[in-house]
């Protein structure tokens, strides 16, 4: 096993649950970004083939439940980016 791996996707993956409740709760994208999540998931995509093709040991799943946490953050994202589109939407006064 990979052991400093394995402790590196742990310290990356602890934070993980926090920002998915401050994204859930929050319904707002502010201190997020898309696109640096997307980074994120494409390098865990890629964790995920190297451990599957050159390495595999046990801390596959860590990159597995590190790209679900990542990608959870990732489609909260996009529901709260739409969920501000329509606030503004609705608080925006009408023109004709």
């Amino acid at each position: 096993m990979s052991t400093l791996e394995a402790v590196m996707l742990i310290c990356f993956g602890a934070a993980w649950p926090f920002s998915i409740y401050r994204s859930a709760t929050s319904k707002s994208t502010n201190g997020k970004s898309l696109a640096f999540l997307l980074v994120l998931i494409l390098g865990y995509l890629a964790g995920i083939l190297n451990k599957i093709y050159f390495n595999y040991d046990v801390v596959l799943y860590l990159y597995i439940l590190n790209l679900i946490m990542v990608s959870t953050d990732a489609l909260l994202w996009l529901r709260n980016r739409r969920l501000e589109k329509l606030r503004h939407t609705q608080d925006s006064p009408v023109t004709k």
